[in-house]
């Protein structure tokens, strides 16, 4: 088993891809700035990312990198566009050079968002066409790997995650995108109140929802099998946000007529113009990885599994 390394293991996918990575039977460090605000049942690394020394101490005797670390002030984002650059590009490029020069394996987890939203289930070989800063950085950080790396490194996107935050409780609003999407559905209709299914031109329509721990158990895979390149950890299912609401109150037990329509509140909107459709394609990661069928009933059951028994449910389970 690998001793595995994560930035941002106390956020949402990083606490899931960590807490699975555990079940599988590895042992994993979680690099954070200041570990005395978490509490995680991972050990925590205090790291000043802005050093080299720094870094390199917090990776030693680990056998792979999984940069999972954002800056999610997307206002500060467009206002600062040096710290963007600093806390998107120039970190994700530190760490794989730094990895890389370690021999340990480096893995950035990057998103759908990439995408310009004009297409459907993207293949893993198209490289983007951001249409915002969030998309646009996290595109750029993805060439950083490619290159500084030279091949040797791993872009895997996600897209449409579901999961709970394993070490917090942080319930939310949904967005224009589909963060936290069906989890604040489930919760909204087994309290009994109604959920608006947000629409319009300002919000992400479309997408390949995934699981956030089935990431982590795709993630092990890529380790096992050293593998590298770009790859999709998403479903096979590309839907609309009506079409995910629907499905998850047939998973959940819970009743559709509670279910409406409408646009998001200005206060929600992204600052800036947000991808339509941006599902994406995994037939490539699948083969490469030699993972099963991923419907998305399956990812939902398996997402009911971990919010009624309180542990990660992965598809992927080897």
């Amino acid at each position: 088993m690998a001793r595995i390394a994560i930035t941002g293991s106390t956020g949402f996918v990083g606490s899931n891809i960590s807490e699975t990575l555990l079940m599988l039977g590895h042992s994993v460090v979680g690099l954070t700035r200041d570990g005395s605000a978490h509490s995680a049942p991972w050990p925590l690394v205090d790291v000043d990312y802005s050093s080299d020394e720094s870094i390199s101490i917090a990776l030693d005797g680990v056998d792979a990198l999984v940069h999972c670390a954002i800056a999610g002030d997307f206002r500060r984002l467009l206002n600062d566009r040096e710290v963007a650059y600093e806390n998107y590009v120039a970190l994700t490029e530190r760490l794989a050079r730094i990895a890389d020069a370690n021999g340990q394996k480096f893995i950035f987890i990057s998103t759908d968002w990439v995408m310009d939203g004009t297409g459907h289930r993207e293949l893993e070989s198209n490289h983007g066409n951001a249409i915002n800063y969030y998309g646009y950085l996290k595109g750029l950080a993805e060439q950083a790997v490619h290159s500084s790396l030279e091949g040797r490194g791993v872009v895997a996107r996600v897209a449409g995650v579901m999961g709970r935050h394993r070490i917090a409780e942080a319930p939310r609003l949904q967005d224009v995108g589909f963060g936290f999407y069906v989890d604040t559905l489930v919760r909204s209709l087994r309290a009994g109140n109604e959920f608006q299914v947000w629409g319009g031109p300002n919000v992400n329509q479309i997408t390949t929802p995934s699981l956030a721990s089935e990431a982590g158990a795709q993630i092990a895979r890529i380790i096992a099998r050293d593998a590298t390149g770009t790859f999709h950890l998403v479903g096979d299912s590309a839907v609309t946000r009506m079409e995910l609401a629907y499905a998850a109150c047939d998973v959940f037990d819970l009743p559709r007529h509670l279910i409406t329509e409408s646009e998001p509140p200005a206060a929600e909107l992204f600052p800036g113009p947000v991808p339509v459709d941006s599902s994406l394609a995994n037939e490539h990661t699948k083969s490469v990885l030699g993972l099963g069928p991923q419907p998305l009933d399956d990812i939902l059951t398996a997402f009911r599994r971990e919010i009624d028994g309180g542990v990660v449910s992965p598809l992927t389970q080897d």
